[in-house]
């Protein structure tokens, strides 16, 4: 069998909290799920208002790997640009490629600088899978040896038209490995992350977004509560078990060297 055929018939699922340190509640639901749950690493809001606090909270929880979650959008930049609010406006207006550079460069300095080791990138709403921007994040992937990029293609999804047609044109710019759950954003159950696991095959990510009482970001109608609960059923781990599915975190999958996230 060759090594391509080999890792094809691996099934490893790696399972991302994302929009730590946005708020206190996001960086809680993303332990106790951690804990208690299947998730396996979190995407660390560099520039999120709760940052520092989870720092802190990342560090009593080394098992918990963390990444970094490049945000271009919403959020206050770290080097002064301006931010675009909202999706439309960012591919309108973020064409400032040296700009751009600077600001991701300093999101992950910043991860870093608190002492955290970083193994693996990716976009909050996926910004960083436009080619330009992916052309960036991939040799900063390289400049700080984090071997691991998401590859938004998802499987599986559900969710209304304007969702699919967004997943859609992303599925198009991605090429190689694959993730469920993000058509699902905000509203994962235990029983559709059971459904979503015949579609992991290589190297899959489950993309999730527990959170514990989170008061802010209502425009996002997200149930972190509810999401928290079902990465924590304790159905999850046999279904996975009896698929002969391996639960992963992204560093592990590197050192094996059968990712299916390469850049």
């Amino acid at each position: 069998m060759t090594q391509r055929n080999a890792d094809k018939a691996l099934r490893r699922l790696i399972v991302t909290a994302d929009d730590v340190g946005l708020h206190p509640g996001m960086t809680a639901g993303a332990i106790r799920a951690h804990r208690d749950g299947i998730v396996t690493a979190c995407s660390l809001v560099a520039n999120g208002v709760a940052f520092y606090d989870a720092v802190e909270r990342l560090r009593e929880v080394p098992s918990l790997e963390v990444g970094v979650h490049l945000t271009l959008v919403e959020e206050r930049s770290l080097t002064g640009m301006r931010l675009p609010r909202s999706y439309v406006e960012f591919v309108r207006d973020m064409k400032d490629r040296v700009a751009i550079e600077r600001e991701l460069r300093a999101q992950i300095e910043r991860v870093l600088a608190a002492g955290l080791r970083v193994t693996h990138l990716n976009g909050h709403q996926h910004v960083h899978m436009w080619p330009s921007i992916f052309a960036i994040v991939s040799s900063l992937a390289d400049e700080y040896g984090i071997g691991y990029v998401r590859r938004v293609r998802d499987r599986g999804g559900r969710g209304g038209i304007m969702r699919r047609l967004s997943i859609a044109a992303l599925n198009a710019l991605g090429s190689g490995g694959s993730t469920i759950g993000v058509m699902e954003a905000g509203h994962l159950t235990a029983d559709r992350i059971i459904e979503l696991l015949r579609f992991v095959k290589g190297t899959t990510e489950l993309v999730a977004h527990p959170g514990i009482d989170v008061d802010a970001y209502p425009h996002w109608n997200y149930d972190w509560n509810g999401e928290t609960e079902a990465l924590c059923d304790p159905r999850l781990r046999a279904a996975i078990a009896d698929r002969g599915i391996e639960l992963l975190p992204p560093s592990f999958v590197n050192a094996e060297g059968t990712s299916s996230q390469q850049r």
